[in-house]
């Protein structure tokens, strides 16, 4: 007997006809199981368990994203899968209600992604909706210059030092590296918080997740209603225009509503 493995839950009527040809995990063809108006969108697999690996990652991914194209989904966290068609069914049966609460909260609306990240120097802001500039480390930061001019004791010890032998001015340097360090935190909370006043009036909800390296200063999820989408995409312009060559904007979306829906399903249990 062949397991199953779930993708994604959405709404989908007695009489639906799919007509969706999605390859997913191992190649197999994706299909629906469907239990009083709700539908998985499932696989066949051979295995009890999968690796958290990057192409299994992008392959999950990329089945809910095919399936978004027609439908409302509720994304299944990765590597959920049931033993059977038949518990497939019974586990609609048993979670049908809240799933149709899920699907309804997230009915017309899309998730979109934002990345704000300081400028270095020789790069250039993309000026346009859902660029995919990210921006990497280890290159002078337009920003820096902008914090010694707005800090003169940082400025006037770094210019106190720079004729200076490196071994006389070691722990100068290290002095100048926590002042610019607690410097740079308060500009990224100055363009944080302008950034979000610009776009969270525009968002049903949004979820601030972690950011990687010095430049980045804010990486968040929005979950916006579609009616709503074309005012986003002009207040995201208005924020690159806004800063220049100062800050670069990674916009993206459409992409399945993880941040904001984590649908653990305990097969076994069913």
């Amino acid at each position: 007997m062949e397991s199953r493995y779930i993708y994604c839950i959405i709404t989908a009527g007695r009489n639906e006809k799919f007509d969706l040809s999605i390859a997913g995990m191992e190649g197999a063809i994706v299909y629906p199981v469907s239990f009083d108006g709700v539908t998985a969108m499932v696989s066949s697999c051979g295995l009890k368990e999968y690796p958290v690996s990057r192409q299994n990652l992008l392959t999950h991914e990329k089945v809910i994203e095919e399936v978004m194209r027609k439908y409302t989904v509720v994304p299944v966290r990765f590597g959920t899968i049931a033993v059977s068609e038949e518990k497939v069914k019974k586990i609609l049966e048993k979670e049908g209600g809240k799933f149709k609460d899920l699907l309804e909260f997230l009915e017309g609306k899309k998730e979109l992604g934002l990345k704000a990240i300081f400028s270095a120097k020789g790069e250039t802001s993309p000026h346009s909706p859902r660029g995919e500039a990210e921006g990497s480390g280890g290159k002078e930061v337009f920003i820096y210059e902008e914090i010694l001019q707005e800090y003169p004791d940082i400025k006037a010890l770094k210019e106190k030092i720079q004729k200076l032998p490196p071994v006389k001015t070691h722990y100068q340097r290290m002095e100048i590296g926590k002042m610019v360090e607690s410097a740079l935190e308060k500009k990224k909370d100055f363009y944080k918080e302008d950034i979000l006043k610009s776009l969270s009036s525009l968002a049903d909800k949004f979820k601030i997740n972690k950011v990687y390296g010095e430049r980045m200063i804010l990486n968040v999820a929005f979950l916006v209603e579609e009616a709503n989408e074309k005012e986003f995409d002009r207040q995201v312009n208005a924020l690159d225009e806004k800063y220049g060559d100062k800050i670069k904007f990674k916009y993206v979306g459409w992409v399945p509503p993880f941040n904001f829906v984590d649908l653990a399903i305990e097969a076994g249990r069913y």
